[in-house]
């Protein structure tokens, strides 16, 4: 069992920067796949970005490449968003997700563990 717990979000204005973590409460991320995804009001789940453990290897989703950072450190057993240049219509409850033993996934099915989320608003 997984439990994930995010924070760093908040109120912040269009063009500026926050960074999310997501830490992994009792367990090692090791041979996990984690991914970052968020939901605004009405809308469904997003992904946003994810990292596998195992290789590495990082994923974005095409509208913040360029702008967001996915990175971890696995002697904190922490995952971090850096998210700049941030929009207002990014404004939503950012949640970490968690699968073990497979590759990051962009829908939602494809976790097992997730967290309560963070909420991120974006001014205008």
């Amino acid at each position: 069992q997984v439990q994930l717990i995010e924070s760093g979000g908040g109120l912040v204005q269009a063009g500026d920067s926050l960074r999310l973590s997501c830490a992994a409460s009792g367990r090692s991320f090791n041979r996990y796949s984690t991914g970052w995804f968020r939901q605004a009001p009405g809308k469904e789940r997003e992904f946003v970005a994810g990292i596998n453990w195992g290789n590495g290897v990082t994923y974005y989703a095409d509208s913040v490449k360029g702008r967001f950072t996915v990175s971890g450190d696995s002697a904190k057993s922490t995952m971090y968003l850096q998210m700049n240049t941030l929009e207002p219509e990014e404004t939503a409850l950012y949640y970490c997700e968690a699968v073990y033993n497979a590759d990051v996934a962009t829908t939602i099915k494809g976790y097992d563990y997730w967290g309560q989320g963070t909420q991120v608003t974006v001014s205008s």
